[in-house]
């Protein structure tokens, strides 16, 4: 049987962000969602969400917004202006320039704030994408510090997650991308590897767009196209129709 794991990322990123992703908790089939600790919308976020089963995960972010640690102590990942820099000056490096004593100070900022704002620790812990080998090896050390559930980063292909191997896809950024085309592909695929159980995951980035989105994220008209994916009562019925079960990090 195939298992599928529909993830959103970026809670807190907007308020704008934060509507779409709780319509597609509420309304939709999203159950486990990605917050950002430190980005000022991150309590609106989560007052939207006040109420539902949703399985939250700590969604490590270094490129956009401030830090919750003092630039001063960071310096490699920040700016003049005690920013973050930006995923662009990411991208552009020749080397990698996130030194990882620096960057776990932050990644345990992150998780610190997270239990403050929720009580608990995250059900899972992953990192806003991007190049920076030493985040990720950060975020492995610091995950396994404290005992956490522990997502590595991929735009596909399959990875270890608590003991199961996960088939994973994103494909937000591709031209032309059509959600439901892209889900429904993903499972049809996946279906013919394996006859045990499958188990995959559809990470999105639900949400609407407003000023702050617009100005500071290439991902736009993808949120709400997936917004309405999620809660088309059509990409449920294919699902249940394919036999596919939806699960969240709680059953990895």
């Amino acid at each position: 049987m195939q298992k599928l794991l529909i993830r959103a990322d970026d809670l807190g990123y907007s308020e704008g962000v934060n509507y779409g992703i709780a319509k597609s908790v509420i309304d939709g089939l999203i159950g486990s969602v990605g917050i950002m600790t430190n980005m000022p919308a991150i309590e609106h976020g989560l007052n939207l969400l006040e109420g539902t089963e949703v399985c939250l995960g700590q969604h490590t972010n270094i490129c956009i917004g401030k830090p919750l640690t003092d630039p001063s102590l960071i310096p490699s990942i920040t700016n003049e202006n005690g920013e973050f820099k930006s995923s662009k000056e990411y991208r552009e490096a020749k080397e990698d320039f996130v030194v990882l004593e620096e960057v776990i100070l932050e990644i345990e900022a992150q998780y610190e704030r997270f239990i403050e704002l929720t009580g608990h620790q995250p059900s899972y812990f992953e990192g806003h994408a991007i190049a920076s080998d030493n985040f990720f090896k950060g975020l492995e050390l610091v995950a396994q510090k404290y005992n956490l559930k522990y997502s590595p980063y991929s735009l596909g292909g399959v990875i270890p997650i608590n003991g199961k191997q996960v088939e994973i896809n994103m494909e937000a950024m591709k031209p032309n991308y059509d959600p439901f085309e892209a889900l429904k592909l993903f499972v049809e695929q996946s279906n013919t590897i394996n006859t045990n159980d499958n188990y995959l995951m559809f990470v999105c980035h639900p949400g609407y767009l407003d000023g702050y989105i617009l100005k500071n994220s290439s991902l736009t008209i993808p949120r709400a196209l997936e917004v309405d994916m999620l809660c088309d009562p059509t990409t449920l019925q294919w699902l249940q129709e394919k036999g596919v079960e939806l699960i969240t990090y709680h059953d990895l």
